[in-house]
């Protein structure tokens, strides 16, 4: 098919890979523009950007879809289907009917559940045992079109936020290349009213361990939030960022450490696996602690 592709992250470039593998013709790739980075806060190209240019692909990069040169210049590509996943620009109606058979969204959740921003933060941040990928029809909503195809995948006890992005990204590239390959059979699904969540944007703000919580609600902030932002505490005076864990045996006082890198919370305790210092890189439990000594109690 002869298709726009609109993606921006990490997140997309494997289905911008999958798309191009399959054959499809991309008749031009969106994202969102170049923004300063790094420290001389020079211009830097979306991860989408930098691969399409590598794979010699048209790329256009609107602040804002909602003027007519803007829409004029996508209807003129004239694709069959407009492929998007966490582009970043909402896609006013023009640009929504503008493909013959519609715009398709890669939405990294179990539809209606963790509707919105970042659906993988959350579903790790609650606990859900499962998520997965939807391809839905857009529609003017957030996230409210139906479904034409649903894949599923567990939540491992111990997985990050980091590790889930990457098995869902493969997920949802293998899923669009089978729902553009069934379009003309499969049928869409309206979204049931019922078990509606929205995934609100990561705040930092969010990311101070309250070690009075439950362990099970700490280990799940501290997997939920990394890498980025990072979940973090006080030790010894640092904020260091704690990056992956694991519930523990043990009790006592909240933010007490009860053993290497084990701390206890308001009911039961959390083992750190890898954690930040300020101006360090992430590192392993053994190799954080090497020459690191531990205080009584972290807050």
């Amino acid at each position: 098919m002869r298709l726009v592709f609109m993606g921006t992250p990490e997140f997309s470039v494997p289905v911008l890979d999958a798309l191009v593998a399959a054959g499809h013709e991309i008749a031009a790739v969106y994202c969102q523009p170049p923004r300063p980075a790094g420290r001389g806060k020079k211009e830097r190209p979306t991860p989408v950007h930098a691969r399409a240019l590598e794979l010699g692909l048209e790329v256009r990069h609107p602040a804002s879809l909602r003027n007519p040169q803007a829409q004029a210049e996508f209807a003129a590509f004239a694709p069959e289907v407009a492929v998007v996943v966490a582009y970043g620009l909402i896609l006013p109606q023009e640009i929504l009917d503008a493909p013959a058979r519609g715009c398709l969204n890669i939405h990294a959740s179990l539809l209606p559940r963790w509707r919105g921003a970042a659906p993988i933060h959350r579903a790790v941040m609650a606990g859900d045992a499962e998520t997965g990928v939807c391809i839905m029809q857009m529609d003017a909503g957030l996230d409210t079109g139906p479904v034409l195809l649903r894949k599923r995948l567990a939540i491992g006890a111990e997985e990050t936020t980091g590790d889930l992005h990457d098995r869902v990204s493969a997920l949802g590239a293998a899923a669009i290349v089978e729902a553009l390959d069934r379009l003309g059979t499969l049928t869409p699904e309206p979204q049931p009213d019922a078990g509606v969540t929205y995934a609100a944007k990561i705040d930092k703000s969010e990311a101070r361990i309250d070690w009075s919580q439950p362990a099970e609600t700490v280990d799940r902030l501290i997997r939920g939030l990394s890498p980025f932002p990072g979940a973090w505490c006080e030790i010894n005076g640092e904020r260091v960022k704690l990056l992956a864990s694991r519930l523990a045996p043990g009790s006592g006082a909240p933010g007490a450490v009860i053993g290497p890198l084990t701390i206890a919370c308001g009911t039961g305790a959390v083992e750190i696996i890898r954690a930040q210092r300020p101006g360090k890189r992430a590192m392993e439990r053994e190799d954080f602690l090497r020459g690191f000594e531990m205080p009584e109690r972290v807050s």
